[in-house]
């Protein structure tokens, strides 16, 4: 009886095939991880300004949004100041691409700073109504991206803005 195993040739050639498609796949994600990472951003914010505004209705109180430069801030208006909100689902984040965000109100920009201003840019009342909005999220160096628009009755729209 003869026992036969693989030889290290053999074993090397799959060695290289595995090697080769897995660069493969990895250069695929890295490539589109950029807008891929965006989308998810785009999606978390408008999540999260929904939440924002449920719970503004919720608990009678308006709830604040500061866009920075690095990412976004919550707010609470508690009786004649906005406390930012510091845990939970509406705490501070930060953008995972190092997105560039434009914001406006009734086509006017608004300044995108590097801290929170003392007033939220948007707000959610109790009423259920929505300071209206467009946002705009984009990489560096790329002319797509993405729109968020709030309007004043609370009806949020993300779209997919292609350049092409």
């Amino acid at each position: 009886m003869h026992a036969r195993g693989f030889t290290l040739i053999e074993m090397m050639v799959v060695v290289v095939i595995l090697a080769v498609m897995a660069a493969t796949v990895a250069l695929s994600l890295a490539g589109a991880g950029g807008e891929r990472q965006l989308e998810r951003d785009a999606q978390r914010l408008r999540a999260l300004v929904s939440y924002a505004c449920e719970r503004a209705e919720l608990t009678g109180r308006p709830i604040g949004l500061s866009l920075l430069a690095s990412g976004f801030v919550f707010s609470e208006h508690l009786r004649t100041e906005w406390k930012p909100l510091a845990d939970g689902e509406l705490r501070p984040r930060k953008w995972t691409t190092g997105a560039i965000a434009h914001l406006s109100r009734d086509g006017v920009a608004v300044a995108v700073g590097t801290s929170a201003p003392d007033e939220p840019q948007l707000a959610c009342f109790s009423s259920g109504e929505l300071t209206p909005f467009r946002l705009d999220l984009a990489l560096v160096d790329h002319a797509d991206g993405w729109r968020l628009e709030g309007t004043p009755d609370g009806a949020l729209t993300l779209d997919h803005r292609d350049a092409r």
